[in-house]
């Protein structure tokens, strides 16, 4: 499949349907047990786990054909389905996290990110060490002999700050050190992180993979010698995936192209217009011009997904909620990359340690969806006119 696009990929990639009588998509396999017809074989078996079917919880040929289509899109030598986008964080870096290790990671990262680290990590007799997400190479000064691994998240969770990935990356090679990074945002499709040097690659695959909010999955991207000890990382950890879930996931990855520039489009439109508004103080989308890590953004990734911020001018918590609680399109969630549009405020400065957000107005993260651009203006148009009243 590599002589095809990426769109294309999507389509074929992890699914025969010769192998299953002209069926198009994979089938449902429901295990937990497996049946071995001798002695023989299952000695064979029990020799590499990893190869075919074995036991329920290390993988079903459901699971085995997201995966594949999955490393396909990614151009990785494979990849691994757990049972959230946290999970997929949490085994990524269990595997590389010793005790008396040292990591970095970004300020910006999402913030379970952050309780792993400073909870069960910290437990373990793990330092994790929280750095500008802005400096770029600069990132090789904190770099000390016990450091295992450089955690990235690009853009980053609530505030979007975009990085220089390919030479964080060096830097952190330069010293043999693992670079794992959380892509969510983009997808492989849009940002393919193992070109850029990234040595682990972590999806959400509960937003744009799986696309409609009905499933929980992770996705762990990586070529060899990582592709090993993560697979023995999960399973030692008890992680899979549910054989629901990676169907979901298998279905939503066909259509992933069209859904996600569908979002973009409606997410630059909103960008566009919400910097138009009175009430609003700055708008947080790396497409922008005006966004500090455009550049980089234009320079290194294929498209932007739906997932933005905005921050408004300083106004009380009566009219926050005087616009949220209004709106007809937009719903209120913790989680985005489905189908439906979602707002949410959000308080950055309560998860940063080693860089400060400052701003005097209250931040809010927008999900654009599927939703006609023209309808979601007019929603939080409505919304801000309710925000005014209750000034």
């Amino acid at each position: 499949m590599a002589k095809h696009r990426p769109e294309t990929r999507l389509l074929h990639a992890g699914r025969d349907p010769q192998a299953q009588h002209g069926v198009v998509n994979p089938p449902v396999y429901h295990a937990s047990t497996v049946i071995f017809p001798t002695l023989d074989a299952l000695e064979r078996a029990s020799l590499d786990p990893f190869q075919g079917v074995y036991y329920g919880r290390l993988g079903t040929p459901t699971q085995f054909s997201l995966q594949e289509a999955v490393a396909d899109l990614a151009g990785a030598q494979g990849s691994l389905a757990v049972s959230s986008g946290l999970a997929a964080i949490t085994v990524a870096l269990m595997s590389v996290a010793k005790a008396g290790a040292h990591l970095l990671v970004t300020d910006n990262v999402y913030a379970p990110t952050r309780k792993f680290c400073e909870g069960l990590l910290a437990g373990l007799g793990v330092e994790t060490t929280y750095f500008d997400p802005t400096l770029g190479e600069g990132v090789e000064e904190l770099i000390r002999p016990d450091t295992r691994a450089i955690f990235l998240e690009s853009p980053g969770s609530l505030t979007f700050e975009v990085q220089d990935v390919a030479r964080m990356a060096e830097a952190a090679h330069r010293h043999d050190i693992t670079v794992i990074m959380d892509n969510t945002w983009a997808t492989p499709l849009f940002f393919p992180a193992l070109e850029f040097g990234v040595d682990i690659s972590v999806h959400a695959a509960t937003k744009y993979i799986v696309g409609h909010a009905d499933a929980m999955l992770g996705m762990i991207v990586a070529n060899d010698p990582h592709l090993l000890n993560l697979r023995r990382t999960a399973v030692a950890l008890g992680q899979c995936a549910g054989p629901d879930d990676c169907y979901l996931g298998l279905r939503g990855l066909r259509t992933l192209a069209v859904r996600l520039r569908r979002h973009e489009a409606n997410a630059v439109a909103l960008a566009d217009w919400l910097q138009g508004q009175p009430e609003v103080e700055r708008v947080l989308h790396p497409a922008l011009p005006d966004h500090p890590g455009h550049a980089i953004w234009q320079r290194d990734f294929r498209g932007a997904s739906g997932l933005f911020g905005a921050v408004l001018k300083p106004c009380s918590r009566r009219a926050v909620a005087a616009l949220v609680d209004g709106l007809e399109l937009f719903g209120m969630g913790y989680s985005w990359g489905g189908y439906e549009s979602l707002i949410l405020p959000t308080k950055p400065e309560k998860v940063r340690t080693a860089t400060q957000w400052e701003t005097t107005g209250p931040t809010l993260r927008i999900h654009a969806g599927l939703d006609d651009a023209e309808d979601l203006k007019a929603d939080l148009a409505a919304g801000f006119e309710r925000l005014r009243a209750a000034r």
